[in-house]
């Protein structure tokens, strides 16, 4: 049901469209910030844990660990201004297009998990003239060879604390990211062989609901998915197409990689020592654990996620023990990671994504 949400509102993008072209700003997404520091808060009292044990991290592996997680977005960003260019030409500039792929990060930051940024970009490129069809397209290349290498990450993060005997934490690993892996390999490679449309549950909802109005969106809806599936079959088969998703895929391997390295470089300001491969296994199977969609951004379940996961604990028993990983660590990161980027990500999604464009070129 939750991973049927996040394919409605992808494909719902239309009136994703409105809500932008209505609420530029986009202020109350704002509200969501600080909601996100209540885990934090409760993570902080129960452990008693002060100001100054974050602050004793030190500036230096603070600030690397900002430039880590900087450079993971700017690869994100990279990736997705290569799969434009290549499909649509130089229509726009690399610096552009990366800087409209980072800033949409902020819907990811400030929302449940499983809801994506995609329509974001899908919004801009709209804005600049191309195709829904075309730019839904690169969007969901784009997503598709991100989640498919987090995905194998974290199944091998699952199979690590599987074989450590943390039976609780790699059940939760593996259950989370081998659905989510398949689900969307199975629907890109099912795309390029049948048409999807609405299924007939929920067009017939909003036939009732929506009268005309629900009955409109349903047939553009369907017209939109129909065509998106036609761009499957004429590229996903092409040895264009196969090289954009390996170099693609290459991409987020090493976007997802200096996620990991970041709590690597947070670690070691409180003398915790974790090399780079267990520090992004230890990330990529929390991140598994934070797409559950009960926290906005995973606030909460990603800081319990890298402890359980480098400590072997049991669900109901997060006390980090003396000498191994300490909890200033896991929050000084959450920072480093969250609440500095989400304020770079806030504004290129204002400057860029949702700015006026002035004359759209058609594609």
């Amino acid at each position: 049901m939750v991973l049927g949400v996040k394919t409605l509102l992808n494909r719902f993008c239309q009136l994703s469209y409105l809500i932008l072209q209505r609420n530029h700003q986009m202020n109350w997404r704002l509200a969501a910030i600080p909601a996100t520091l209540i885990p934090i808060i409760i993570i902080a009292i129960q452990f008693d844990i002060k100001p100054e044990d974050v602050l004793a991290i030190g500036f230096f592996p603070f600030v690397g660990a900002v430039v880590a997680m900087m450079i993971k977005l700017g690869l994100q960003g990279v990736k997705f201004a290569y799969i434009a260019r290549r499909y649509l030409g130089n229509f726009d500039s690399v610096l552009k297009l990366t800087g409209v792929r980072v800033g949409s990060e902020f819907i990811k930051f400030t929302t449940p998990m499983f809801i994506g940024a995609e329509f974001i970009v899908i919004y801009y490129l709209h804005k600049k003239g191309v195709k829904p069809s075309k730019s839904t397209w690169i969007a969901i290349m784009d997503i598709v060879t991100e989640v498919f290498a987090a995905g194998l990450l974290s199944i091998m993060a699952g199979i690590i604390a599987l074989l450590n005997g943390a039976y609780v934490v790699a059940a939760v690993v593996l259950g989370t990211s081998i659905t989510v892996t398949t689900l969307w390999m199975v629907l890109f490679f099912l795309s390029s062989k049948r048409t999807f449309q609405v299924p007939k549950v929920l067009g017939k909802l909003a036939q009732r609901f929506g009268k005309e109005k629900g009955t409109k969106y349903i047939e553009q809806t369907n017209s939109w998915m129909e065509e998106v599936c036609t761009m499957s079959r004429e590229n996903l088969k092409t040895s264009e197409s196969k090289k954009v998703f390996t170099i693609s895929f290459l991409f987020s391997i090493a976007s997802w990689s200096f996620y990991g390295i970041s709590f690597m470089i947070i670690a070691m300001g409180t003398g915790y020592v974790i090399n780079a491969f267990d520090s992004i296994m230890a990330v990529m199977g929390a991140n598994a654990i934070g797409n559950l969609p009960i926290t906005i951004g995973g606030s909460g379940l990603a800081e319990f996620g890298i402890v359980a996961y480098l400590n072997n604990l049991n669900p109901f028993d997060f006390d980090a023990s003396q000498g191994g990983l300490a909890w200033d660590a896991v929050i000084g990161w959450r920072i480093a990671t969250y609440y500095v980027p989400i304020v770079i990500t806030w504004l290129l999604l204002v400057k860029l994504a949702l700015s006026r464009i002035s004359k759209p070129q058609a594609t």
